[in-house]
């Protein structure tokens, strides 16, 4: 008997508007870039890569190479896929 695993992919989880913000939150709380980023691409591929390709102005592979580990993506083009994807960074003091 064979069992088939199948693999986790946080985009099938990011249903709601709700989700993606605490998503990419807890990500950005990460002291890895990668994480953050990951997300990133979780979330556009949640929304949609074409879409958010065609929101952002990028290719869709351009976006997916963006978007991929070890990418060192701009901030305009994070900037873009956030706006995209109908998120904003806000910013606030850290307690100590």
């Amino acid at each position: 008997m064979t069992v088939k695993i199948k693999e986790f992919d946080a985009a099938n989880y990011l249903d709601s508007d709700e989700m993606i913000v605490e998503y990419l939150k807890a990500a950005a709380e990460d002291q890895n870039p990668e994480v953050f980023l990951a997300a990133l691409g979780d979330v556009a591929r949640a929304k949609g890569m074409t879409e958010v390709a065609k929101r952002t102005g990028l290719g869709r592979e351009s976006l997916y190479k963006a978007l991929r580990p070890g990418s060192h993506p701009q901030y305009h083009t994070i900037s873009s896929v956030l706006r995209a994807v109908g998120v904003k960074m806000t910013f606030t003091k850290r307690e100590s």
